[in-house]
Order: structure tokens, then sequence, then C-alpha cells
């Protein structure tokens, strides 16, 4: 996939860093990063379906279906979204965060580590 292909959303960012002196510096820097429009589609795509079938089981619990059969949707939904999850998140470790460290930006991996966290509680 070519580079001109995909839209580059940039971001600036501010580090502070000790240098071998032990004395502290900052600077700024401005990186992009970017995903293919293949890659924004099929998010989408995916993100579509999740909220169809969550719409799908609201009308099952307005229509008083069983209980079972509206938890074994909201657990087909539960793993729809975690695979949508898991597909954000290897394209970000290939262009977000490899774009950040070629750029110095290191806070970037505390800022992955975070999302994960949560995604993970």
């Amino acid at each position: 996939m070519e580079d001109t292909q995909k839209k580059n959303t940039s971001h600036k960012h501010v580090h502070s860093h000790l240098d071998c002196n032990g004395e502290e510096y900052t600077h700024d820097h401005e990186h992009g990063h970017s995903h293919s429009p293949e890659h924004k589609k099929a998010v989408f795509n995916r993100m579509s379906r999740i909220i169809g079938h969550m719409e799908s089981t609201r009308r099952m619990v307005e229509s008083e279906r069983d209980c079972a059969e509206i938890l074994i949707q909201l657990s087909a939904i539960e793993a729809a979204i975690n695979s949508v999850s898991r597909v954000i998140i290897k394209e970000h470790l290939k262009t977000c965060i490899v774009d950040a460290v070629n750029h110095g930006d290191y806070d970037a991996l505390d800022e992955l580590n975070n999302a994960i966290d949560k995604f993970i509680k």
C-alpha cells in the first residue's frame, strides 16, 4: 500500500528527557500516523455490524424475548467487539506505535499500555 493512499493525521507531542549529565530538557515534535482506506473500511464495516446486532438485541428485549436468547446475542456482540478491538490494536502497533517510536515519542508506549489496561479490565 502506497503512503499516498493513506490519510495522514498529525499529532504534536512535547517530551522531557534527561541528557547524559542528568539535566532535563524538553522538545516537541509532530509526527503523523496513517491508516489505509481498506483498514478504515474494514473497521467501519465491523462496527456497523455490531451496531446492527445491538439494535436487534435491543428489539429482543423490547419484545420480551427469552433472557437466555438475549444473553447469547450479547455474548456474540461482546466477541465481535473484542475482535474489532484486536484489529485496531494490531494496526495501531504496526502504524501509530512504530511511527511514534521512530520519532522518539516513547510516551506513546505509555499511552498504549494505559489503553490496554483499560481494554482488558
